[in-house]
């Protein structure tokens, strides 16, 4: 039994017609270019179903900003003084210490000084736009100008299940997370570091990682940070995949560096960044900040850090080898002044956001910072208003590289299954509201209006049976039907179509194909480096 609210009957009526004209090949008479017959349709009005593949944005919509010129040229003037009177800490790597010394910097033990204007100068040669390369050619993204890839959650070492069990995260979670990155359309990249498989030694849990992104999807991914030699694995791998001169001369690993704020970068991420930018990767220079206790409370203070902080690592990577990509990052969120803990989907972030993309833009570099950020337990109301809060800020700052945009709870500490699905769907609609405004012919509609008139319906007119396909974002899993219709079919909650929907993209989930002799190349190198240590889980 199907409940319909008073109205309804003769609209639904209509829309059913058309749609089983069109699903016949009628409507508009258009079959294919791509995606043929009536799934290909459905995976169009639904932002695809699991495997398809939406293109990485191509922004038609503009950039918010919050900054004139001269609120622009302060922050800049304030992040030279940082640079040059205060410094930047580059700790237990001296290699970076000596680059810098022949540089022209002023270099004092650990902590360098830097004249005004060398780090832009260095950073001349960092390329604004340039193609990351996935394994399947079509999966490819370009990254900078007017393009936005989304990458799902990154760094949690806890899960929460589709039994609603919050515990340490495994290699299966993690596999099951590059699977949904896999599947859901308007997901760009599969990520990294998509949760912390804890039940995997330390020094080895990296090679599994990696190579569950390589064989249980095609799409561009992530590599380790975590140590240089891990890196050093990451671009092996690499090679295994796309052979030497190739990852020698294009980027295939985009990865996160991020400064240990207030001001210093360490050993760890120093070393990690000097081996992918000799290998011309891409690093994500990116502070990671928490105003307040991170970085100054006011919104000027802290988007005059991250500057400084930016620009020193990012122009290490050309002091490494010019020309190799890095993005401009910010990891930006405010604490709670009472009790200490990092909140999100507050104002105050989503200024430094604007501000630091206006930023970016100046400096010529690629950009990344939001997703779908919260600080709830669960995925709830509270989750929903503080992702998307973040994410709205994201698209509309024009940010070209998106981390967590899908699976991000409890403030970082959790990757959900749940909430993954919820945040695709959402990305749906963000990849929707980036296309703009259509100003085409078909677009401005009079052809419509002039058939339809005053007084009557436009559901049965040609040019909505041509376009009622794709006319509208359909949620996979909003519920728009009635009170009674909802009680009826359970009367559940989003959580838990969520849940549905996630156990039944894994359950058909099919891997990508992957050469058999690469496979094979890739678990004897993961065998052999192995074998070469015990096991370490500190």
């Amino acid at each position: 039994m199907t409940i319909k609210r008073p109205g309804e009957i003769e609209a639904r009526k209509i829309m059913d017609d058309i749609s089983q004209q069109a699903d016949a090949g009628g409507g508009s008479g258009r079959r294919g270019r791509g995606e043929r017959g009536a799934a290909g349709r459905r995976a169009a009005r639904t932002g695809g179903g699991p495997g398809a593949s939406l293109p990485y944005i191509t922004r038609r919509i503009g950039s918010y900003e919050v900054l004139d010129e001269e609120g622009l040229e302060l922050i800049e003037r304030n992040a030279d003084i940082i640079l040059d009177e205060i410094g930047i800490e580059f700790r237990d790597d001296e290699e970076a210490l000596e680059l810098w010394a022949k540089a022209g910097a002023d270099v004092r033990g650990s902590r360098v000084h830097f004249p005004k204007g060398l780090c832009r100068e260095l950073l001349k040669t960092a390329p604004s736009e340039f193609t990351w390369h996935a394994r399947n050619p079509e999966r490819s993204v370009h990254v900078g100008g007017k393009a936005t890839i989304f990458a799902p959650v990154y760094g949690p070492p806890f899960v929460r299940d589709l039994d609603g069990v919050r515990r340490y995260a495994t290699i299966e979670d993690f596999r099951n997370f590059v699977k949904l990155s896999y599947m859901a359309p308007s997901m760009h990249s599969s990520g990294g570091t998509v949760c912390e498989p804890v039940d995997v030694p330390v020094n080895k849990r990296h090679l599994d990682m990696v190579y569950s992104h390589i064989k249980y999807s095609d799409k561009p991914f992530m590599g380790s940070v975590t140590a240089p030699e891990r890196a050093e694995d990451t671009v092996a791998m690499a090679k295994l995949v796309f052979g030497d001169d190739f990852v020698e001369n294009n980027c295939v690993t985009l990865n996160l560096i991020n400064a240990n704020s207030p001001m210093v970068f360490d050993g760890t991420m120093l070393g990690a960044l000097k081996v992918y930018a000799r290998h011309n990767q891409a690093s994500v220079v990116s502070p990671f900040i928490l105003s307040g206790a991170m970085s100054p409370v006011t919104v000027a203070g802290t988007l005059t850090q991250i500057l400084a902080e930016v620009l020193a690592g990012a122009a290490t990577t050309q002091l490494i080898r010019p020309g190799s990509p890095v993005l401009f990052g910010t990891f930006a969120a405010s604490i709670s002044m009472q009790s200490g803990a990092p909140t999100f989907g507050t104002p105050e972030p989503s200024l430094v956001s604007y501000g630091a993309a206006q930023l970016a833009r100046r400096l010529g570099l690629p950009f990344r910072t939001g997703g779908s950020l919260c600080a709830s337990k669960v995925p709830d109301a509270q989750a929903a208003h503080e992702s998307a809060n973040t994410l709205n800020m994201t698209l509309l700052a024009g940010t070209n590289f998106v981390l967590h945009a899908a699976g991000w709870l409890e403030g970082g500490l959790v990757s959900s299954y749940e909430k993954f699905m919820i945040d695709q769907d959402q990305l749906g609609m963000m990849q929707r509201m980036a296309e703009g405004v259509d100003l085409s012919p078909e677009g401005q509609a009079l052809d419509a209006i002039r058939e339809v008139g005053p007084g009557s319906h436009y559901l049965g007119c040609g040019h909505t049976q041509a376009h009622f396909q794709t006319a509208f974002y359909r949620s996979p899993l909003a519920d728009n039907n009635s009170f009674e219709q909802w009680e009826i079919e359970g009367s559940k909650r989003i959580e838990d179509r969520a849940n549905a929907l996630c156990r039944s993209w894994l359950d058909h989930y099919e891997a990508p194909p992957l050469d058999p002799a690469v496979d094979e190349a890739l678990l004897a190198f993961i065998k052999g480096r192995k074998d070469s240590m015990p096991d370490a889980f500190t």
